[in-house]
This record gives C-alpha cells, structure tokens and sequence, in this order.
C-alpha cells in the first residue's frame, strides 16, 4: 500500500521536473529567435542608415565631374600641347573649384594618362605630371565616359573615392579625364568606435573602411590570382599589406546575416554579423553586433517558461490536493484560496517583470542610435514613442520633457505645429494628415525647410512589428552645393554661348602667330649661325698660325666665346624645331653600349680637367630610340653634371625597369630644392650655383624634356640639396630579333685619306667660302673651287670633277638640283657629295638617296665633317 503513494509522488516529480527542463528549453529557443530576428532586423535599418550617410556623401560631388567635364577652357587644355602659363592657369582653376567644392583633389588628365593639372599643384606631393593611366576611373572614364574607383592615392599615399568624366572634342573623342577625389574618412570617423563595429569592403571583399583601425585593409574571403594581379596592376591598395581574417559561423540569421565568432583580430564573445550592399557601387556594407544580448534573452525566455511551468505544476498540485483533501480542509478553503491568489499575483508579477526586462534589454535603440548623423525617432503600433537619439532632440530643440517613453507623437507634432513647422493651412488638418500616414504604415521621403534655412532629408519606414522608423538628416551644405553648381552650370552655358563664336578665330590667330613665330626663330638663328660659323673657322686657322703662348691663349679664349655663342644659337633652333614640330625622328633599335661610352670618353676628359671623379657601367643592351636624339638628350644631362658639380663623383649607368632601360646620371653637386625641380625644365631657367664662367643660357634641359616628350620617353630627376641628383630617362627595350650588328669604328685620327684631296666647296656666302678653303687647307685638301652657285657653273665647264663636292644649300631643293643636274652633265666622272643642310624635306631627301650623297647639319661641326669626309674616302677605296 505504501508503495502507491510512493509511485504516484516519483512519477509526478519526474513529469514535473521532465516538463520544466522541455519548457526551459523551447522558450530558451524561441526567446532566441525572437530576439534574433529584433536583433536582425535592427542591425538591417542601422545598416541602411550607413548606406544612406555613405550615398549622401558622394552624391554631394557627382554632378561635379559632369558639369567640369563641359567647360570648353578644359576641353581645349587637354586637347592640345600645354605651355607652362597654361598649366599654371588650370592649376588655378582646379584649386579654386576644389576649394569652393571642399573635395580632397581636383585632377585634369590628358587621353595618355598623364595629369597636366591639380588642385594640389602647390604641395610637394602635387598630382601635375604624374601618369594615372593604369587607373581604372581613367580607363573606364576615356572608354565609357565616367569612372569611379575606391583606392589608394598613388602620389599623395591617402584614400579616397575617385569619380572621373571623360572631356570629348567637337568629334565626340575622349580627349581627357576630369578626376575628383573624395575622402571618405569623415564618414569612417561617425561610426562608433566601441560597441557595434561598422566595415566596408569592395568587390574583392577587402576592408577599406572600419570603425576600429585593426579591421583595416582585412581579406574577408580568400584572393584568387586573377583579384591579386588586378590589385597589383591597379595599385588599388599600394603601401599597405592585406591581413587575413579568421572566423566560424555558428549561426545563419537570415540571408544576409550570421551568428559569429571571430578568430582574427581577436574580438572575445560571439557577434551578429549583417551585410548589406551599397547602392550604384560594388560595395557591401557590414556591421558587427554584440550577440550577448541575444544569448541573455534567450536564458530569460527559459527562466520565464521555467516558472510558467513551475506555476501550473504547483496550481495542479494544489487543485489536486484540494479535490482529494476538499472534505478535510473545507473550513480552510477561504485562507487556501487566498494564498493561491497571492502567489499567483506575484507569480504574474514576476513574469510580467521579466518580460519587461527582456524587452527593456531586447530594445536598447538609444544607445545604438547615438552614433548615428541623422536624426531618428521610432515609435510603435500605438504611435507612441519608444526610442530616440539626441540628434533628433538636437534638430527641433525640444524641450528636455517633451520626448520621453509612451508619449503620443500626437504632442510632438502639435509642439512643432505652434511653431510653424508644420506648414500653412489648418494645424488640425496637418497633424491628422501625418497621424494618418504613420497608420498607413506606407515609406516617405521628402524635404523640408525650416524657418533658419536648415533643409532637412525626412525618411520614413514601417516596422515589422508595427511601428515606424523616422530619420532626419540635415543636408543643407548639399542644397547649397547643389545650387552653386546649378549657377556655375548657368554661367558656363552662358559663357559657352558668349565664346563660341570666338574659338575659331582665336584658334586660328594662335595657330597663324606661332608658325610666325617658329619660321622667324629658324631664319633668325640661320642667319646668326652663318658668319658664326666663319668665325669660328677663321679663328681656328689663326689659332693654328700663331706661336706665342699669350696670344695662343687668347685665340682660345675667342674660339671658347663662339662656341658657346653656337651652342645658344643650336639650343633656339632645336626649341623652334621642337615647337613648330619641324624636327623629324628616326626611331628604330639602337645598340645602347656603343653610344654611351662615347658620351663617356667626351665627359671623362672634361671631369678629369675638373678634378672629378667619372664612372660608367657598360651594358649590351638595345633600345628603340632616336639615336641622335638620344645622344644629345643625354649629352645635356652629362652637361649639367660636370659644370654644377664643384667635387666628387659622376656616374653613368642603366638599370632594368620592367620592359624598359632608365639611363641615369648620378652626380655630387649642389642639388636643387623641391620647388625648383619642375622650373628648371622651362627655357632660360638655371640654377646659381655652376661656374660662372660656363653657364648655359638655360636651354638644355627645355630642350631634353620637349625631345623626350617627342620620342614619348618619360624624364625624371631625384635630387637633395646638398647631396646631389640623379637625372634619369627611361627607353623602351627592343624588341627582339630587332638588333642589328653595328658598323664596325675607324680611328677617327687616321686622316691619311685626306692628303691631296680635290675638294670643291659651293655656298652663296663668301665669308664661310674663305673660312672652309682655310679649314680645308689645314687637313692638307687641294681647294680647287670655293664660291657661289652661279661662279661653279661657269667654272665646271672647262675644269675637271674633284673627288669632294661640298654642297652648302641655302636656297630651295630645286635650285639644288638644277645645279646639280647641271655639274654633272659636265663632269666625266661623279665625284662624291655631301650636303650641308640647315632643314630636309621630302625632296630634299629623294634627291639625297637618290644621289647616295651624306647629308650634315648645318653649322657643321669641323670635326664632324672631318670623319665623314675620311669614312667616305675610306669606303671608295
């Protein structure tokens, strides 16, 4: 008997104590759904606020490219060769738009990729002159018409968001790129810096914006081959080393969020991970919540429904007890009853508490949106507030007791309405207008201007749950900015429609003015070149005649003057060259050893009578150039070595540059300041620190850039004051396959070949006919003719052919070729020509190779044309 009771107590224990630990447990799950799902859904709208702060922000310079990109100054700047006030002129421009914009950097590039212009021109890391066509927001802006890219600044080492509008011609071609760089730095400083942790990464899941420094520049997702060679084309992250990130997901909480736990970097606990993307970017935007809550949730749920549970069995125990012990304890029914009531009150009570609390603790939407710029407000199904920020108080200046938990929006918006922000028209009409769309449970955006001007962004986005979500954001700096490119854009119309008629014409008048200017540079320095050249031969033959050292001296002295006279007369004809485009190349594959160590044994002489030390590093490479050209270009940088350096060392070498060869000149002088490197390309500029005696007129180095530019070589210089400088051009190897054996040298003081020559010298000058019969004389030639065209073909009808027919031509390539048909219908035999030439065209040329004659530039270098005459006496022998 005893038995029974015992059976029935153990199994009743065993339910209750089976059914606590069931109920625990479902409640333990479905307070963690519950509050998972809140918890998701929050970290969704927070996520979408940043995405709205982050569109706002670069929707604020958008139109800016587009409407830069038709201003006709522009277009004609990168259509077109920039002189240095030009340039000068569009670094103004860009840094006064860039200032009235306040954007980080204001950018003009040209189709090659090479930017001409900067609003950071003044800054010792300025944007001018820096190539950025490996950028994509320049390649997708001169092939589709705009670009943007999110990276690194390769000149400036700071990031930012690159928004580019390509400039086209008349034609429609993509002439240039107008490139704005926004930094996006004050949207990374408005996330919170504890608690919730905001990201954004880029198509290749690397972080590039983070609340917390240590989530910088992290992998998300491992990098294929094909992600690491676009970074390492594009420099997207150049400078800074990508770190890998480490984690396990414990828990998918829906399709664009996750229960985490992270590994690397070290973030103790488990986090609500939710991602959204950004619109018009390939950005995905996360945020990291603390899942903590959700866990406690989850364990206040279980204690709920423990003593829910706790409560029933009890109750059933105690109805149990009452039906078997009714008879027995009748008389005590009331007080039993009582008591039942009492602890069921509490019992309730308790639960009642603990909900609150789990939705007090569920909720903490204050704390969250602190962080947040704009300003929010929510309330719920019963239009009651429930959550706010203090920008929102901020915003409407309400009073300290106005917003507080459960008051009705209804008294809100009748505070706003006694202060006119409601509009015109009837209060009561206004706010049961907006109370009714709050029940619609419908979204809205719309603008609204306060009485002080502020304009405000109203959002507004139902909840789940019932309820509605308000967001205020102040964009009153972006409708002002958008009114002042509105009234640029004004202004540029007008100012198109004022100047259009004018382009033609002031093109034309440049264009008339500088073939002006280019054919009175080559006539004038023609002109000064002929009796300098005479000169300079009458004074070698004095030199020569002369036998005091004194007056020796000064014959030096003399021939040292006009030398330099001619090398300042050479520097304007090439620059006329270079500017009127006059000056042809011959690019093709050049033995680059041969050359330089010519250039070495010239510069070695003229350092050793320095006192300075000179080095060169042979090579045995080819490169595609204009070996003329080149030479010079590189003879100018020797040049300035020796005369700026006062002690020390020159070195010349060549070093491997991917699929090209830089030639550099390393020297010990004085070096040159930062904000002198870029003038010291310009004409008529040089430093003061060479010998005062040997200063050039500050050509040279005007004249390699315009060359270098010419053969499409790229020029660069790495200077410090005080240590020295390195000046540097870069070639293209050749190809190979492309390398041609070069023609074996001859002693260039073997002039055996000269002794006896018959040599006949034609020119229309008389002084340079006496000055070459002297020079010829000196070389032991036979002058059997020295005069003007018309007295050589008098002359050649009675007289025989020399071997040499010196051939000066100052007239068209007609009159060259009628005298020329005309010796030799009287000559028997064909003697050898070479023209002395200050230009060559077309039929100059034909009429060259068809003569197999050797052509020299005048002023013709006495040495010069000593080694031709002595190869081409050689060759025939």
């Amino acid at each position: 008997m005893r038995s029974t009771p015992r059976r029935r107590w153990l199994l009743t224990l065993l339910i209750a104590c089976g059914g606590l630990v069931l109920v625990a447990a479902l409640g333990y799950c479905e307070g963690g759904r519950r509050a998972l799902d809140a918890q998701s859904a929050q970290a969704a709208q927070q996520l979408d606020l940043q995405a709205q702060a982050l569109n706002q922000r670069i929707e604020r310079y958008r139109a800016l490219p587009q409407v830069l990109a038709l201003d006709p100054d522009l277009r004609a700047a990168v259509a077109a060769p920039v002189d240095a006030a030009t340039q000068a002129r569009l670094n103004h421009r860009m840094e006064e738009a860039n200032r009235t914009t306040r954007a980080s950097t204001l950018t003009l590039i040209d189709a090659r990729g090479v930017a001409i212009a900067a609003s950071n021109w003044r800054d010792a890391g300025s944007n001018v002159g820096e190539d950025y066509a490996f950028r994509p927001y320049v390649q997708q802006a001169l092939r589709d018409g705009r670009g943007r890219f999110y990276g690194i600044g390769v000149t400036t080492s700071v990031p930012g968001y690159f928004l580019s509008e390509a400039l086209r011609d008349d034609a429609g071609r993509a002439v240039g790129v107008i490139v704005i760089k926004i930094e996006l730095a004050a949207i990374e400083r408005t996330w919170p810096d504890d608690g919730d942790l905001v990201l954004a990464s880029d198509a290749h899941d690397v972080v590039f914006l983070a609340s917390r420094p240590a989530w910088r520049y992290r992998v998300l997702a491992p990098l294929d081959a094909d992600a690491r060679r676009e970074l390492a084309a594009t420099r997207q992250y150049e400078g800074e080393q990508l770190r890998a990130y480490a984690g396990q997901v414990l828990r998918n909480a829906g399709p664009h969020g996750a229960v985490v736990r992270v590994d690397m970097p070290a973030m103790p606990g488990t986090w609500l991970w939710q991602r959204a993307p950004v619109a018009d970017t390939d950005w995905t935007l996360h945020l990291l919540h603390d899942a903590a809550p959700i866990a406690s949730a989850s364990r206040e749920w279980a204690t709920i429904a423990g003593a829910s549970w706790a409560a029933l069995v009890f109750l059933a125990l105690f109805l149990q007890q009452r039906v078997r012990l009714g008879a027995l304890r009748r008389r005590s029914r009331d007080e039993l009853e009582t008591l039942v009531r009492h602890h069921a009150e509490e019992l309730r009570s308790a639960r009642d508490g603990l909900i609150d609390a789990a939705q007090e603790a569920d909720t903490g939407l204050s704390r969250r949106l602190a962080h947040l710029p704009q300003g929010v407000v929510i309330i719920d199904a019963d239009l009651r507030i429930v959550a706010w920020n203090a920008r929102y108080i901020e915003l409407f200046r309400f009073p300290p007791d106005l917003v507080r938990v459960g008051t009705p929006i209804e008294e809100v918006f009748r505070y706003n309405a006694r202060r006119g922000l409601l509009g015109p028209g009837p209060v009561e009409d206004a706010i049961e207008r907006r109370l009714e769309h709050l029940r619609s449970g419908k979204p809205h955006m719309r603008e609204s201007e306060k009485t002080d001007g502020t304009v405000l962004e109203i959002r507004g986005n139902p909840l789940p749950d019932g309820g509605f979500v308000t967001s205020y954001a102040d964009i009153t700096t972006y409708k002002t900015t958008a009114r002042e490119l509105r009234t640029l854009a004004d202004a540029l119309e007008r100012r198109i429609a004022e100047r259009t008629a004018d382009l033609e014409q002031a093109r034309a008048e440049a264009e008339a003015a500088n073939r002006y200017k280019g054919r009175f540079a080559a006539a004038a320095v023609h002109d000064l070149l002929q009796p300098l050249n005479a000169a300079r031969m009458f004074a070698a033959g004095l030199r020569a005649r002369l036998r005091d050292e004194e007056t020796q001296r000064i014959a030096d002295h003399i021939e040292g003057a006009l030398a330099a006279q001619d090398g300042i007369l050479a520097s304007l004809l090439d620059i006329s060259r270079l500017e009127t485009g006059t000056l042809r190349t011959d690019v093709r594959a050049v033995a680059l050893g041969p050359l330089l160590a010519g250039l070495a044994r010239e510069t070695g002489v003229l350092a050793q009578a320095r006192g300075l030390r000179f080095d060169h590093v042979p090579t045995r490479a080819w490169v595609r150039s204009d070996a003329t050209l080149l030479r010079r270009l590189v003879q100018n940088f020797l040049s300035n070595a020796v005369r700026y350096t006062a002690r020390g060392r020159i070195v010349l070498g060549v070093r491997r540059v991917g699929d090209a060869l830089r030639i550099e000149v390393h020297d010990t002088g004085p070096g040159i300041p930062p904000n002198r490197q870029r003038e010291i390309f310009e004409e008529f500029r040089r430093l003061d620190d060479g010998i005062d005696s040997e200063r050039g007129a500050g050509l040279g180095l005007a004249i390699v850039d315009r060359t270098a530019r010419l053969l499409g070589h790229r020029i660069s210089l790495r200077s410090r004051p005080g240590v020295g400088s390195v000046f540097a051009v870069t070639v293209p190897l050749a190809p190979p396959g492309a390398h041609q054996a070069p023609a074996p040298a001859r002693d260039p003081g073997d002039d055996s070949p000269l002794h006896g020559c018959r040599v006949w010298y034609v020119d229309p000058d008389a002084g340079a006919c006496e000055a070459m019969r002297g020079r010829l004389a000196q070389w032991q030639c036979t002058v059997a003719f020295a005069g003007a065209p018309a007295d050589a073909a008098t002359t050649a009808d009675t007289a025989t052919a020399p071997d040499v027919l010196l051939l000066c031509m100052r007239r068209d390539a007609a009159d060259v070729a009628a005298l020329w048909h005309h010796l030799q219908a009287r000559w028997a035999t064909t003697p050898l020509v070479i023209l002395l030439t200050e230009r060559e065209d077309a039929e100059l040329r034909a009429l060259a190779e068809a003569g197999d004659w050797s052509v020299l530039p005048l002023p013709v270098r006495p040495p010069a044309l000593r080694a031709l005459l002595s190869q081409r006496l050689l060759r025939r022998g």
